[in-house]
């Protein structure tokens, strides 16, 4: 991975509260993963907008190398790496997440 790509990650992930990697779009996704961490999210009022994707359905370039974490979707909270689908989901289904976002100050619209 070039030091431009691991720039560019990085700053994303730091200047973005809620850092979403995943194949496709929040509105296309292109895997049933990313569809699943796109609908908690949403589900939980994270505002879609502010995630950042891949274009089309390949895996972003350089992010699997950048978390050392072998599969997309990525979700990042307030620069942290939180985890891939399954950790989501069972994250989402103990609360955890909403805890964790709200714990960070990220605002949820349905809260």
């Amino acid at each position: 991975m070039s030091v431009s790509v691991a720039e560019r990650i990085a700053d994303d992930v730091k200047s973005n509260d809620v850092v979403l990697f995943m194949k496709g779009t929040p509105v296309f996704p292109q895997c049933g993963f990313s569809a699943a961490v796109v609908q908690i999210l949403t589900d939980l009022g994270v505002k879609v907008q502010n995630l950042r994707r891949a274009q089309g359905s390949r895996t972003p370039p350089g992010v699997k190398e950048f978390s050392n974490w072998p599969t997309v979707p990525q979700l990042y909270v307030k620069g942290e790496f939180v985890g891939g689908c399954d950790i989501i989901r069972e994250m989402h289904e103990s609360n955890e997440l909403e805890a964790l976002l709200k714990q960070h100050g990220v605002a949820l619209e349905n809260a």
